[in-house]
């Protein structure tokens, strides 16, 4: 049976790194909301010989969310594999400046569609299924406030869901990556020396590696 992977953005960065990573050995269900990013994706799995299956949606958006899961599973009947990638990276700013329709986008997509989510994919993963989350170290750095805080909020869910299936599965691991030259960093650092940063694909096969290791 074809191991099945879904990757909430998948569309850029190291999203789309893993899903070219697993693409030889998964069914990678793509997820974003840029549709030419996907179909770039979609060109590149084919060239790997692999297949994917893109949902152009926005995971803020419940009622899409559903509907995802639910195609899943009456597809598939599972899911093995789920790589939330998906980040929502609101502007800097001091934290006594944040605008309000910043950290409230932050909350929505970082924290609140994460929670949803995880509620979503616990019963499609099952015992033997897997999630992979991905913490920040600049999480409480200054400017870093909306996106420092719910980033932070994120991975305090997967590491209670992490906890709290150590005994009866799916299995949830966090990954920290290596600073990459991707576009959520280039509006957080502008002017920065990329070629000093790890190219996405090297870190996702180090990832892998460690989530497999």
């Amino acid at each position: 049976m074809t191991k099945t992977a879904l990757i909430t953005g998948a569309s850029r960065g190291l999203g789309a790194a893993l899903a070219l990573a697993l693409a030889p050995t998964h069914h990678i269900i793509a997820v974003a909301k840029t549709t030419g990013a996907l179909e770039e994706l979609d060109d590149q799995i084919k060239a790997l010989g692999g297949a994917a299956t893109l949902a152009p949606m926005d995971i803020t958006n419940e009622a899409a969310m559903q509907t995802l899961c639910r195609g899943i599973y009456d597809r598939w009947g599972r899911l093995d594999l789920w790589v939330h990638a998906a980040i929502h990276a609101a502007p800097l700013a001091p934290a006594g400046m944040i605008d309000a329709k910043d950290m409230a986008k932050s909350v929505n997509a970082n924290m609140t569609a994460t929670a949803t989510l995880i509620t979503y994919m616990a019963p499609l993963l099952g015992t033997d299924g897997a999630a992979l989350f991905f913490d920040d170290t600049t999480s409480g750095a200054p400017f870093y406030g909306s996106y420092g805080a719910t980033k932070a909020a994120q991975i305090a869910l997967a590491r209670s869901w992490q906890a709290e299936t150590v005994k009866t599965g799916p299995r949830v691991h966090i990954a920290t990556p290596h600073p990459m030259p991707t576009a959520t960093r280039a509006r957080f650092h502008p002017g920065e020396d990329r070629a000093a940063l790890t190219d996405p694909k090297i870190e996702a096969d180090r990832i892998l590696a460690e989530f497999n290791g």
